[in-house]
């Protein structure tokens, strides 16, 4: 089966949190690969790779987030596949 690729941007209170941890788990759990990452204005961006319904099911879980987040704005983006295996916190940009 083809694998889908997205970016999403989420906003509000996502740093600091636990949000990329809580995201791995996440994505371990739909079996996604790609990565996560705080961005400096103070948003979490990640990119999403796999089946379809797993990359809907983590983009919807992302709307949520974990306890402690409050997630105000989710935007989703086309990507291209990376070729990334596993799913990995990534360095702020």
């Amino acid at each position: 089966m083809a694998r889908q690729a997205i970016r999403l941007i989420i906003e509000g209170r996502v740093q600091g949190v636990g949000y990329r941890w809580w995201t791995e788990n996440q994505a371990a759990r739909l079996g996604v690969d790609g990565w996560v990452r705080n961005r400096r204005d103070g948003s979490v961006e990640l990119l999403a790779i796999g089946e379809a319904d797993a990359v809907d099911g983590l983009e919807a879980a992302c709307r949520e987030g974990p306890p402690g987040a409050r997630v105000t704005r989710v935007t989703r983006g086309e990507a291209e596949d990376d070729g990334s295996r596993g799913f990995a916190s990534r360095p702020t940009v």
